[in-house]
């Protein structure tokens, strides 16, 4: 009589095995350099826009803010057609550079729930995915602002 336990636990070990030969080898350095040219792309976008607003004449604190509206214009835009999700494929983390990662959150999100209507879709789940986000990043700024207070005095 065959015990039924050590059959489970060959099988178990049969099965593992043939997962690690099966499975493809992750191409880290190759999905690296990916995210680094993506990234870099995207923050060369941004200089290029804030070096064009300053050769027109904008000062350089309104050059930036105008810079990064066009970089989320330009990211909810590219999301709300579907391009940002076919450049994440390809260029992977390189596309969470911060503003134009976040503007994808809340956009992507945002269209999830379109077809449950204006209010209770998109307004009562836009902050689904960056929520959380948002919410920590107000507490820890909020406590480094508080340890700058109480440690620089």
């Amino acid at each position: 009589m065959v015990d039924e336990k050590k059959l489970n636990e060959i099988e178990i070990q049969e099965y593992s095995s043939l997962v690690q030969r099966v499975n493809p080898k992750p191409q880290v350095f190759k999905h690296s350099v990916w995210a680094f040219v993506a990234g870099g792309l995207i923050c060369v976008l941004g200089q290029i826009i804030n070096n064009s607003l300053i050769l027109q004449g904008m000062s350089n604190g309104d050059a930036s803010a105008s810079t990064a509206v066009i970089l989320i214009f330009l990211a909810a835009l590219l999301t709300g057609l579907g391009y940002y999700d076919e450049l994440a494929k390809y260029a992977g983390a390189g596309t969470i550079v911060p503003i134009t990662g976040f503007a994808n959150a809340i956009v992507a999100s945002a269209l999830e729930f379109k077809r449950e209507g204006y209010i209770f879709g998109v307004g009562a789940r836009i902050f689904a995915v960056a929520g959380p986000t948002l919410v920590f990043g107000f507490a820890v700024s909020t406590l480094i602002g508080l340890i700058r207070v109480f440690v620089a005095s």
